[in-house]
């Protein structure tokens, strides 16, 4: 039996360092929405695809259209929406200012860049998409559709994603999302191991990067649990644990199977249906914890092993008792 808990964690204080806060970080967030919501005209439109030619480019494609005019004409068509202009007075009074995105930002840019000195600082935009992008990330630029993080209780909601995802979607949660996209960019693997370990080990990696460059967020933030999944995964720890070992499926390579245990779904029903979607995950991320606590490696030394199998072996992993 998976043994739901409802007791709450006790956050301790959290302060993040002053001497990584000092990496210089040049950020500003430009509110691409107020701009392209309030044009109405196609030489406004025209206007913001030249003065924006990377958003205009990478994230409205301009190229695929057969000129700049008729991708201005169609954005004059999407602000003549109604439910379109109702969406964007709805963000803007949500989102009424980012000081505290830009803020956290900023500080997730500086961890990051204190870790990884390569890090280019990527231009950060945010957008009203009409829930057809949640985020755009590449080195060059990140896009928020500021949409998808409107309350949970809003009227509008994203009808292409359950339930159990789309409670996901708050803006507590965008900057850790932003942050484990960007994990991927140093996460290397062995493409040569497709076990569930290796799944597991990938993601406990992302997650294990993500905490270290957002020290104080909440896990429940990171992985995408409410904070009783996460008491209760960790007060069953033991029973988890056991499942993968009896079973043998670690070293799984049907993808069926690895699936169930590290997809997006409700619940993991191998389990429990009480225990949560993408348990596996969170397993990973617990080895991954373990193995750099045993080991003195640095964070970028972890984020370039390969080897699964070694960082899973290397760990010294046990379930909390």
């Amino acid at each position: 039996m998976f043994l739901l808990s409802s007791c709450g964690n006790s956050q301790e204080e959290c302060e993040l360092d002053e001497k990584i806060l000092d990496v210089p970080i040049d950020l500003s967030i430009e509110r691409l929405e107020k701009q392209f919501y309030t044009a109405s005209t196609e030489e406004e439109f025209l206007f913001l695809l030249e003065e924006y030619p990377d958003f205009a480019k990478d994230y409205l494609e301009v190229e695929l259209y057969e000129s700049k005019e008729q991708l201005a004409q169609e954005l004059i068509f999407i602000n003549q929406d109604t439910l379109m202009q109702e969406l964007y007075a709805e963000v803007q009074e949500n989102y009424a200012d980012l000081n505290q995105l830009e803020q956290d930002l900023s500080h997730a840019f500086a961890y990051i860049k204190y870790y990884f000195p390569d890090f280019n600082i990527p231009k950060v935009y945010t957008f009203l998409t009409g829930f057809s992008n949640d985020l755009y990330i590449s080195d060059e630029m990140i896009v928020i559709g500021l949409d998808y993080f409107l309350p949970k209780e809003h009227e509008f909601q994203p009808t292409d994603l359950p339930r159990y995802i789309a409670d996901r979607y708050d803006r507590e949660y965008i900057v850790p999302m932003v942050v484990t996209a960007i994990s991927s960019k140093y996460n290397k693997v062995d493409p040569k191991q497709n076990t569930l370990l290796a799944e597991m080990i990938f993601y406990g990696k992302a997650y294990h990067f993500t905490k270290s460059i957002l020290p104080c967020t909440a896990d429940d933030f990171i992985i995408g649990y409410t904070s009783e999944e996460v008491v209760a995964c960790f007060a069953n720890e033991e029973f988890i644990w056991s499942h993968f070992i009896e079973n043998d499926l670690l070293y799984e390579t049907n993808p069926f199977e690895i699936r169930k245990y590290t997809g997006e779904a409700p619940a993991t029903d191998a389990i429990s249906p009480d225990a949560p979607g993408r348990v596996g995950r969170w397993l990973g991320w617990n080895i991954v914890d373990d193995y750099r606590f045993n080991n003195d490696i640095s964070l970028d030394e972890l984020m370039e092993m390969e080897d699964a199998e070694k960082i899973f072996r290397q760990s010294g992993y046990k379930p909390r008792q």
